[in-house]
Parts: C-alpha cells; structure tokens; sequence
C-alpha cells in the first residue's frame, strides 16, 4: 500500500469545492443506511484504468479514501489496497483529487488497459451491489 506523496497539492479543501470535483471527475453517490433509513456516510466511487476509487465521508474528521483493484469482490472493505488516506475531509480529498488519473504510483496497472465494466445495481432499503460484467 502506498501514500499519496504529492508535494505540489493543495494542503487542505473545502468540502462543498471537493464534492464538487469528485463530481466533475465521474464520481457517483451512495448514501448506505441503518435498519431506520438514517444515513451512515456518503461513499463515492468512481471505477477507472481497471482500478476503483473509494471515497467514505463519515463525519468531516472521519473521512477514508482508498483505491483498489477493480477485481475486488467488495470494495468498501477490500482485501488489497493500493493506496489509502485517511483524516479530516479537506486534507483527504485535496490527496484524492492529486492522485495521478492512469496509475497507482507503485502500482503495476497498465494505463493502457481497459477500464473496469459493470454496474451499480440498487438492491434492499437502498443499498446497491457492484456487479462486474463478463464480458
């Protein structure tokens, strides 16, 4: 696992500008929910160059971002990470939005390849599943 070590970004963001970028940058939204329908967290994923990019905002000082593999059964807690941060939301979103768009740096992913195919699919009191495509 590696660490996002990109001096020229911005230190800190706010939260509304880093939604607003993760948003811009194809990020999509869910919103998980307790047996009551209250919201738990807001997660923001966005699939890419055969990885994902995960975004959990639990609380603005409780914030985790990561990016797995794309071949990760499940995403919000995944076997493999090959990066991670975690902290407050204007630091952790400033480190995701200054990850390099082709490749983990350490990583062995080719930019060149495919991206990850599949859907969100919605499921029980508003939770979804990934389901990767096989073909």
């Amino acid at each position: 696992m590696t660490s996002s070590t990109n001096t020229d970004a911005p230190k800190t963001l706010d939260f509304k500008t880093g939604l607003q970028e993760l948003i811009a940058r194809g990020y999509q939204f869910l919103h998980p929910r307790d047996a009551n329908g209250e919201v738990l967290e807001i997660v923001g994923i966005r699939v890419h160059h055969n990885v994902v990019d995960v975004v959990r905002l639990s609380a603005e000082d409780d914030v985790t971002a990561m990016r797995v593999p794309d071949g990760e059964e499940d995403i919000l807690t995944p076997r493999r990470v090959l990066w991670q941060s975690t902290g407050a939301v204007g630091s952790v979103l400033a480190e995701v939005l200054a990850l390099p768009e082709g490749r983990t740096p350490g990583s062995l992913i080719d930019p060149r390849s495919p991206g990850a195919k599949g859907c969100w699919v919605s499921g029980h009191r508003g939770r979804s599943k990934w389901l990767a495509a096989s073909a």
